[in-house]
């Protein structure tokens, strides 16, 4: 490692579960950040200044005025640029070491695979069903690890799947019949809950790809910020999951 490496990257180099091997290990890593959000920003953030060798971006909206009071990945300046290059603006300004790719619209089930090919790890961000469903089944697929995570009004949860045969998957926790989209614009959100949300995907993200700590598999972390209560809850893999199940 270089100087500069050692100095930027030093506090967490002196964990001694982290330490250089950890640092070598995120700095080989790469990640796919799907939607660059509320939650999709810190994720990115704090993956770009923990030094995550190269970071895939997915999101295919344009920054707007509204997104400003949460998404603290964007500025007011870069109102109306795709979120993608705002991000890349941001986070090349946070960390010029990371290597960072913008993915071009559109996100299709069909480019999934060839995508996680190149990838580590994926941390889903995104607000619609359709896409979380159609990220775990590729993950799943590819035997790559999703952290996935969402939040409104003053609640949020976090959860991460190993994306190996015998855990349960995100079609476990949420059946694919019977869930509507609920929007941020159509329901509030307070925007610490998605800050407080993405930084614990990132951790995960971290714990993950450095083999620190034990990540949230078979885990579900719910937080309830009117009264900052938080809640574990086991998740069992589904017998009957069209994705992870034995009669999939």
């Amino acid at each position: 490692m270089t100087d500069e490496q050692l100095l930027r990257y030093g506090r967490q180099i002196l964990l001694p579960e982290f330490g250089i091997e950890g640092q070598e290990r995120l700095a080989s890593s790469s990640v796919l950040v799907i939607g660059l959000g509320g939650l999709g920003s810190p994720v990115a953030m704090y993956l770009a200044a923990a030094g995550v060798g190269r970071l895939y971006m997915a999101d295919f909206d344009a920054v707007d005025l509204s997104n400003l009071q949460r998404q603290i990945l964007h500025t007011t300046d870069r109102i109306g640029l795709p979120k993608t290059e705002s991000a890349r603006i941001g986070l090349q300004a946070i960390n010029p070491l990371v290597e960072l790719i913008t993915i071009k619209p559109p996100l299709t089930e069909g480019r999934l695979p060839d995508l996680l090919a190149q990838v580590d790890l994926v941390v889903d961000g995104c607000d619609n069903f359709a896409t979380r469903f159609a990220v775990n089944a590729a993950c799943f697929a590819a035997h790559v690890p999703l952290v996935a995570g969402a939040a409104i009004r003053l609640e949020g949860q976090v959860t991460a799947f190993s994306g190996r045969p015998g855990g349960p998957c995100y079609q476990c926790l949420y059946p694919r019949d019977g869930y509507e989209d609920e929007t941020c614009s159509v329901n509030g959100v307070l925007a610490p809950v998605v800050g407080i949300i993405g930084s614990i995907q990132a951790t995960e993200a971290i714990k993950i790809l450095t083999g620190l700590g034990t990540p949230l598999f078979g885990r579900l972390l719910l937080l309830d910020a009117a009264t900052i209560e938080w809640r574990t809850l086991r998740l069992h893999p589904d017998p009957e999951c069209p994705i992870c199940g034995s009669e999939g």
